[in-house]
């Protein structure tokens, strides 16, 4: 039975990844135009580098280094905290543009090319929350995160729910993480080929919707 369940699992991660490499590679050519033509808006907007390299906890609790269009100030990780609202200072006129849209989260794709990000799967976090994780929690590190899941269909844009918030730290703790973690958990325990589909579609949707 035991065996049965690790070939079923083996195969879906197998399929998974040769999904997750053709369609990154489509995607980041037909993007291609869009990703060069934000990355010259962002240099023209403000001083700093084109792409932002946080640092995030991904599978088996590994750090990598993820790809995003930077979307705020320089060093601006030293002059606040993780959460993000969108009225945070930190972020510029253009950033606000990309975040709205998700259009920062584009260079992701090749995360998901290299192999430390998938398509679907837990969004990354900071080692910070990660260390907070319970036992039961640590089951979410045992899959490769991705750009998108149940929590990001569920909260596709957490800033507006920060915005105005004295303290987004505390907001983000007590109003956004307990659903976001259940939902994450429930992605790893639930996770197939037609889910995650259904998971592409619906973020998809969302995305064009907005």
């Amino acid at each position: 039975m035991n065996s049965t369940r690790q070939r079923k699992t083996r195969t879906y991660e197998i399929i998974k990844r040769i999904f997750d490499i053709i369609s990154s590679l489509i995607a980041l050519i037909v993007l291609s135009p869009l990703l060069g033509g934000t990355a010259i808006i962002i240099k023209l907007d403000s001083p700093g580098p084109v792409f932002y390299r946080g640092i995030r906890v991904g599978k088996r609790g590994r750090l990598f280094s993820t790809f995003k269009f930077r979307t705020m100030v320089v060093d601006a990780e030293k002059k606040g905290g993780a959460s993000t609202a969108d009225d945070d200072p930190r972020i510029t006129d253009v950033g606000k543009i990309l975040r709205k849209y998700k259009l920062d989260e584009m260079p992701q794709l090749f995360d998901v090319l290299r192999g430390t990000m998938s398509i679907v799967g837990p969004r990354p976090e900071v080692k910070h929350y990660v260390d907070m994780f319970t036992e039961e929690e640590k089951v979410i590190l045992t899959v490769r995160p991705g750009i998108t899941d149940w929590a990001t269909l569920w909260n596709p844009d957490e800033g507006v729910i920060l915005a105005g918030s004295e303290d987004p730290e505390k907001t983000y703790m007590e109003e956004i993480r307990p659903e976001k973690i259940r939902l994450q958990l429930k992605y790893v325990k639930e996770q197939s080929l037609r889910n995650d589909m259904k998971i592409i579609f619906d973020t998809v949707k969302t995305v064009i919707m907005k």
